[in-house]
């Protein structure tokens, strides 16, 4: 059975896009500075969900209330990875077998990929650099797990990226639980993509521990993405669960 299209959008892009973006390879649709409202609707109709959803992700985590355990577990391991680097986007797509287990079941991860700066703003501020683990079901349902990083010491599995991406390398032999906290206390809360058409039922985890990377690591990231953050959207509501220490 296919994939349903946005996961394969998703495999092939590290985002969702439109046909004509598809046919391309090219996206028709930019960020802003991470402040000011993208109107990715205005670029392309197909992008309403963007601008008029009710649900839409990053959010400000600061300053949620309710308290309480997300119970999850990863699999993240060594693997044979494909990277893709282009303008604004720096992918690596994960072999099977790794991936988050919620509420019983297993949501197989699909790639890795990041932001400069992170786009979720957690403990009152957003940190330079984001990982999301990108996981999806066959029928189409989507986790993702995101993960903050600040200046401290280097990151291997980061420098192995930054390195192979440098060289040109296609494959690359990469530790994923290097990049993200080991069982993590996470926030909690149904979202979106962040990145165009926006599909909202994301079910989404962010964690609480924020990793290191090198300030060189986080420089040659950010020269590599640039702006890549999506402008906060409203809460309108929804519940989030926040860690409870």
């Amino acid at each position: 059975m296919p994939l349903p299209a946005v996961i394969a959008a998703i495999l092939t892009f590290g985002c969702a896009s439109s046909a004509s973006a598809e046919t391309s390879g090219e996206r028709d649709w930019h960020y802003r500075d991470g402040e000011t409202a993208e109107n990715w609707s205005a670029a392309n109709p197909r992008y309403a969900m963007c601008d008029r959803g009710t649900m839409q992700s990053p959010i400000d985590l600061s300053a949620v209330a309710t308290r309480g355990t997300a119970r999850f577990a990863t699999a993240y391991g060594p693997a044979i990875a494909k990277l893709t680097v282009g303008p604004g986007k720096v992918k690596i797509a994960a072999d099977e077998g790794m991936g988050l287990i919620h509420g019983g079941r297993l949501f197989p991860l699909r790639q890795v990929h990041f932001h400069t700066p992170a786009e979720h703003k957690i403990h009152g501020k957003l940190y330079p650099l984001a990982a999301h683990f990108v996981h999806a079901t066959d029928d189409g349902e989507l986790t993702v797990l995101g993960v903050t990083f600040e200046a401290g010491a280097a990151n291997p599995a980061l420098q192995t990226i930054l390195d192979a991406a440098t060289n040109g390398a296609d494959n690359v032999e990469l530790d994923f639980a290097q990049l993200a906290p080991r069982d993590p206390a996470v926030y909690r809360y149904m979202g979106s993509l962040t990145t165009p058409p926006c599909s909202e039922g994301v079910n989404w985890f962010v964690a609480d521990t924020v990793m290191t990377a090198s300030q060189e690591q986080i420089a040659a990231m950010t020269d590599r993405l640039g702006t890549s953050n999506r402008s906060l959207q409203p809460l309108n509501g929804r519940l989030v669960l926040a860690p409870e220490n």
